[in-house]
């Protein structure tokens, strides 16, 4: 019977030893003081951010099969919502991220990159290096 006794006891003082070490994690985390909201905003935004970028190389290839085409000069189609000429690859590059709103990001951000580079023509090697968040 005292086997028995001591066995809960230790066992006993086990759980107590885990309730303590928890509650004094409880304490360091209350001691810290409030959560940040804005840091806490631009720690999501930039693991959004990699994400996103991660997809993005996954999604659009470095090389497809129409590599070989030299863009043209001075025209091209248009990214889809501006007024920024592009090539076809690129195009072809756009339609190939299947999230709408991606897309959409991503073409704006290549818009306001090449707007503000005054780039003319947005080839592939430009819109590689500015779909990148």
């Amino acid at each position: 019977m005292d086997d028995k006794l001591d066995q809960r006891l230790a066992a006993l003082e086990v759980r107590l030893g885990r309730l303590e070490s928890l509650l004094g994690s409880v304490s360091e985390r209350l001691e810290r003081g409030p959560v940040d909201p804005d840091a806490t905003r631009q720690a999501l935004q930039a693991w959004v951010t990699d994400y996103v970028t991660v997809r993005l190389q996954q999604l659009v290839p470095e090389r497809c099969e129409h590599d070989d085409v030299p863009p043209p000069a001075t025209a091209g189609p248009v990214l889809p919502g501006t007024r920024v000429r592009c090539t076809e690859e690129v195009i072809h590059r756009l339609h190939r991220i299947p999230i709408p709103f991606v897309r959409q990001m991503v073409t704006q951000k290549v818009a306001e990159t090449a707007s503000a580079e005054r780039v003319a023509v947005v080839d592939v090697a430009f819109f590689e290096r500015a779909a990148t968040f």
